[in-house]
């Protein structure tokens, strides 16, 4: 994986947002409830952050890319579908089923949060580990 696919995926995430929060708040005032319309604007805000969360591990996979950094992008856009999408749905039908796959969507969000704070802290640890290396004293070779 590239830095460019979270990046990509982010970007997209982003501007389909940005058209769900708009629908919301011009094409479906109207029609659903003021809780619909809630979990519709909740759903529109996690894509958003999420997306924005793409481009930081994006940020990170440039500098420390790893397996870690993947498994984030994978567990953020898992959640962005079993969460977000699944609320869009559940705003529209009112169908259980869908509420119900919110909270496995905000366990990948969180999951995939988690794995960009360990792959950042490996990362730090090894950038310090390379400093320390660079700026300890050479020994002579007395042979």
């Amino acid at each position: 994986m590239t830095e460019y696919l979270p990046a990509a995926i982010g970007a997209l995430a982003m501007a389909i947002s940005v058209a769900m929060g708009a629908f919301g708040a011009h094409g479906l005032k109207a029609i659903l409830t003021p809780e619909s319309l809630q979990t519709w604007e909740t759903a529109a805000r996690y894509l958003a952050y999420h997306g924005l969360g793409l481009f930081a591990v994006a940020f990170l996979h440039a500098r420390a890319p790893g397996r870690l950094t993947q498994v984030a992008t994978a567990l953020m856009v898992l959640g962005m579908v079993l969460f977000s999408a699944s609320l869009f749905g559940y705003a529209l039908t009112h169908e259980p089923a869908l509420a119900m796959m919110a909270p496995f969507g905000g366990t990948s969000f969180m999951a995939g949060w988690l794995c960009l704070a360990v792959a950042a802290f490996r990362a730090h640890g090894r950038a310090r580990r390379a400093a320390g290396a660079a700026d300890a004293p050479q020994r002579e070779d007395r042979t």
